[in-house]
């Protein structure tokens, strides 16, 4: 009941429907992409390299935007020893989410395993600027601070070579209970307007649970209340991709289409809300009134 109250709380207080999605845990109907997902971190933690490979390249054939999918999928191959085809995974985790500190420490010690020290180093540095950016005051400061020391570590002259194996695959991955736990603070974060904050949760979260509709809709949501539309659109997309039938990415992905002044396109979701939604559902209703108070002030 809780947890219901809070997806409510944020659902009436940030522009959507009324009710919000069930929190993303083991008991929840997985979406295949999410399932996928699993299977590849069971796979990485008993060793199975080839196997984990194979089903993060199955969640990124339908979601090939999907930052720690790109993320496993290169860590699968560095754990094979495949350090080169790695990085093209890790340098897409890292362009479609350049706050993903975790690929920036992992593409920089695969180039100190394929012995370019020199792209090594010059990540170290560029991560010691931003986190002096930071300044200990943004989500991303403890792990600056930890991919930092682990860098310098690695490059240090005694230093042996960085390993790459599924036995670390640990660190990257919170326990479900640790995954629900980054949700619910995430929603919460969003209900205080603390979207940076939040986003940096679902992240978290989104390494537990791969490409959850649930979790990539609410990364929409808060970057869409930060004004970046286009990532907005980005994660709305993703959703959708892993369930067309979202009512939440639906439903959102219209507000995003009012905002932008598309109303053909907000009319277009909430043509499809109505035909989810057979008997009704306060997200057709929200987003109609959406449209009409954008057609009553043009």
């Amino acid at each position: 009941i809780a947890i219901a109250a809070t997806a409510n709380a944020l659902a009436s207080g940030g522009g959507g429907g009324s009710s919000g999605p069930a929190i993303p845990s083991a008991s929840t109907p997985q979406y295949d992409p999410a399932v996928e997902f699993k299977n590849g971190l069971d796979a990485m933690k008993t060793s199975r390299f080839k196997d984990a490979q194979r089903a993060f390249d199955r969640v990124l054939a339908v979601n090939s935007r999907h930052v720690q999918a790109n993320f496993m999928a290169g860590f699968s191959r560095a754990s094979q020893g495949n350090d080169k085809a790695a990085n093209r995974y890790y340098e897409k985790a890292i362009k479609f989410d350049p706050n993903f500190i975790l690929a920036h420490r992992e593409l920089a010690l695969s180039h100190l395993r394929l012995d370019d020290r020199e792209r090594t180093t010059a990540i170290l540095s560029e991560l010691k600027q931003r986190a002096t950016a930071c300044a200990e005051t943004c989500p991303q400061a403890a792990d600056f601070e930890a991919t930092i020391s682990a860098l310098e570590a690695a490059l240090a002259p005694s230093a042996p070579p960085p390993a790459a194996d599924g036995k670390s695959t640990g660190q990257f991955v919170p326990s479900p209970k640790l995954g629900d736990r980054a949700y619910l603070q995430a929603i919460a974060l969003i209900n205080e307007h603390r979207y940076d904050d939040a986003i940096a949760q679902l992240q978290d979260a989104s390494l537990t649970f791969g490409p959850h509709p649930d979790i990539l809709t609410y990364l929409g949501f808060a970057n869409r209340k930060l004004g970046r539309f286009g990532i907005a659109e980005s994660y709305y997309r993703q959703a959708l991709a892993s369930a067309p039938r979202h009512v939440g990415a639906t439903e959102y992905y219209g507000e995003l289409m009012v905002e932008r002044g598309d109303l053909a396109g907000a009319r277009r979701m909430l043509a499809k809300l109505e035909n989810y939604c057979d008997f009704g559902c306060a997200e057709v209703d929200e987003l109609r009134r959406w449209i009409m108070v954008a057609q009553a002030r043009s």
